[in-house]
């Protein structure tokens, strides 16, 4: 028996259209708010932050949003993405369950992020945006943007959390390589920045903090705008075409998944990956939609599902979600993409309505996890994707116990070739575990 099982789509079924969950769900998300005025903000304070295609899909309606056929062309560089059976962790597991995993590592910057970087770049491109700018944690959203750009012919100004542009120089390099700018955050380039390090001279930097610095030089820039990788509905929108795919291999098979499961950290792999399957859960399917979150980070676990800042800046708009706390700063473990203090309003909407559950786990057990995937499969998990496989690794073991036949569905969101040194650091010194400081104390 072989290691992996893989079902692959023609090209051909690459999805035509996104799918907007948002009509879908019991409640709308509530609206974001100005940060001076406290008022539900219109489409002039958008418009000086994103491109307009952008701003109508945030606040659409509509179930399903066309996919420009620019953008169709370049997902072909790799999608459809394939979905492979876990036989040899089935067999290691000694679980009744079945276990499958869509593979978003495939892309040309290595994870699910360029689904909606594609977009956005594209989009930037036809309204005649000079430059985007956005924040990274750990740097797979830079990477993406940064390819992104190149392809379709725009600027990218990257702010990387400072912890991790020191610890991940290959991520560095990569968004170089593609002739987009990196630069650390907090750094001397914006005021925001350089009142943090005169603060705090050895400030890590969060994604908070970087947010404030993109928002600062979006408005100082008239031809600039926001690039986001999480959070904003149109973000999880481009990223649906993951359980599309997800869907129509599983139905090719005949199977149905009970549990789906991913990595959160703002929401956009989770999002992409089990909101094509909500629509399903509401009409009653038994469904388990699992987010798995670092304990140093535990926004859906302890977090306070109210209205905050998007940044620690306190620049841009309130919206209502989990949240730890915009002046939150969670230690600098090694998933860099998971340390964002609040979830995306459309995920912390489908927690608060009971939809989905949270697991937060220590990253030594994640890392054991990715480890032990890399050497069954051979195929080796990004810190974030790991995440996902130690919640995995928990439910087939549940499976084991209650006899349960289960199908489990999780979504491998990237991979972790541009990560050795934190695995090497997993195999070398033991990982220090740092406790969060309580969001209350930072709100």
């Amino acid at each position: 028996m072989n290691a992996l099982e893989r079902f692959d789509l023609p090209v051909s079924a690459i999805p035509r259209r996104w799918y907007n969950v948002v009509p879908d769900l019991p409640e709308l998300p509530d609206d974001y708010l100005d940060p001076v005025t406290r008022e539900p903000v219109g489409p002039q304070y958008l418009e000086t932050l994103l491109p307009r295609a952008l701003i109508a899909q945030e606040t659409s309606l509509e179930r399903w949003i066309a996919i420009p056929q620019e953008v169709r062309d370049a997902y072909r560089l790799w999608r459809p993405t394939p979905l492979y059976r876990a036989l040899a962790l089935e067999r290691h597991l000694d679980t009744p369950a079945r276990i499958y995993f869509k593979y978003e590592g495939s892309s040309p910057s290595g994870s699910h992020k360029l689904n909606s970087a594609l977009a956005q770049a594209y989009y930037a491109r036809l309204e005649g945006v000079e430059r985007l700018v956005t924040d990274t944690g750990a740097g797979q959203w830079g990477s993406a943007l940064a390819v992104a750009g190149a392809r379709f012919g725009v600027d990218a100004l990257v702010y990387m959390v400072r912890t991790s542009y020191k610890t991940k120089p290959a991520r560095r390099q990569f968004i170089e390589t593609y002739g987009q700018q990196v630069l650390p955050s907090p750094g001397p380039h914006t005021a925001y920045g350089r009142d943090l390090l005169a603060a705090r001279p050895d400030h890590p930097g969060s994604e908070a903090t970087a947010v404030s610095e993109a928002l600062e030089t979006v408005r100082a820039h008239p031809g600039s705008r926001l690039s986001m990788g999480a959070f904003a509905n149109h973000v999880l929108l481009h990223q649906t075409v993951i359980g599309l795919e997800t869907r129509e291999q599983l139905q090719s098979i005949g199977a149905v998944p009970d549990y789906l499961v991913a990595s959160v950290g703002c929401g956009s792999n989770l999002a992409g990956f089990a909101f094509p399957f909500l629509a399903d859960k509401l009409a009653g399917a038994e469904m388990t939609v699992l987010a798995a979150e670092p304990a140093a980070c535990p926004t859906l676990t302890a977090g306070e599902y109210r209205y905050d800042y998007a940044d620690s800046g306190r620049l841009g708009p309130l919206a209502r979600t989990y949240t730890l706390g915009h002046a939150f700063v969670p230690p600098p473990i090694h998933a860099g993409g998971l340390r964002y203090h609040g979830a995306a309003p459309l995920v912390g909407l489908v927690r608060h309505e009971g939809l989905l559950e949270a697991r937060a786990y220590p990253q030594h057990e994640v890392f054991e996890a990715g480890t032990l995937f890399a050497r069954l499969h051979g195929l080796l998990p990004a810190p974030e994707t790991a995440h996902a496989i130690r919640a995995v690794i928990d439910t087939a073991h549940q499976c084991r116990e209650r006899r349960h036949p289960a199908t489990i569905v999780f979504c491998y969101s990237g991979h972790g070739l541009l990560d050795l040194p934190a695995y090497h650091s997993h195999h070398t010194d033991p990982m220090v575990e740092e406790e969060p400081v309580p969001h209350a104390a930072v709100r």
